[in-house]
């Protein structure tokens, strides 16, 4: 299977978005590439307004708790030292661990709002959006529970380009599952790793429980914090014999079940950016592919 994983000239998280602190016509910037944000139209007076965090899709459980201290102004690590205190009402599965239940939304931040206080929230948030029929008959149908629907969809979260192509991923994460075949994404290596991109092939031979490349099954945890759009796509993904994906350029996702072909795929791939250098490399260039082993 391909899956992707960027090169190191353009590391950068798979589903762009900044971690921000929206204060009429200000911001105070967390990790990750820049978004649009809105702005004051230009001679205009506005009265300020209540301040608000917004948490894009895709980012960890680290990165939330890195904005939220940035958000309040407290000291760096002050928003993880307060998880033993906030009451998380997390799925026996996460063990305490909120990773996946964070969920990307914009908060409110009144002069009463503590780290434990937004966190509950974001949980509470989570549980009133996975914790549904929708959610739960998807998750039967895959044979997966609630908590694993919540693993896979923060990977098509960090392995999807576009929005258009997650329910595609979906299907090619759901498809090896049932075959028993390792997952072989880079992604959850780049979890392991603490780190947003790099060559896939660098540490495949880890042994952390989030190497999908050596080991068959879901890691542990989510991965980061899913949107709904990367939920709906597993719990209800399109139809597809499909095994293998790889970006072969901006816009240009190719999904198969043939493994020849995959590799022809990869080859395009290759031709493409094999001239490329660090320093000329379009920003916006798909993510590198490693090359995987048929099933068996």
């Amino acid at each position: 299977m391909q899956m992707n994983t960027p090169p190191r000239s353009t590391m950068r998280l798979t589903r762009r978005g900044k971690l921000v602190l929206v204060v009429t016509g200000a911001v105070l910037a967390g990790t990750a590439v820049a978004v649009p944000l809105l702005s004051l139209a230009s001679g205009r007076t506005e009265q300020p307004g209540p301040r608000t965090l917004v948490i894009p899709e895709g980012r960890r459980a680290s990165q939330v708790y890195e904005a939220v201290d940035k958000a309040l102004e407290l000291p760096p690590g002050s928003t993880r030292k307060s998880l033993g205190k906030a009451g998380l009402k997390l799925p026996k599965e996460a063990a305490g661990n909120p990773e996946g239940y964070l969920f990307p939304a914009a908060y409110p931040l009144t002069k009463g709002t503590t780290p434990e206080s937004l966190l509950r929230l974001m949980v509470d948030t989570a549980g009133k959006r996975f914790d549904t029929t929708p959610v739960a008959a998807g998750a039967q149908r895959n044979t997966l529970n609630v908590y694993q629907t919540v693993i896979v969809a923060s990977i098509v979260q960090a392995e999807s380009t576009a929005k258009a192509d997650m329910g595609k991923v979906a299907r090619v994460i759901l498809n090896r599952l049932q075959r028993g075949m390792p997952l072989q994404v880079g992604s959850t290596l780049n979890y392991a790793l603490n780190r947003t991109g790099g060559n896939a092939g660098d540490h495949a031979d880890s042994n952390s429980p989030y190497n999908s490349y050596q080991r068959v099954g879901l890691p542990p945890t989510p991965i980061g914090n899913p949107g709904p759009e990367a939920m709906r796509a597993v719990t209800s993904p399109p139809s597809g014999d499909w095994l293998y994906y790889v970006t072969v350029k901006p816009g240009d996702t190719r999904f198969t079940a043939d493994y020849a072909e995959h590799l022809r795929n990869v080859a395009e791939f290759n031709a493409r950016h094999q001239s490329a250098t660090p320093s000329r490399q379009p920003s916006g260039s798909p993510r590198q592919p490693a090359v995987t082993q048929p099933p068996s």
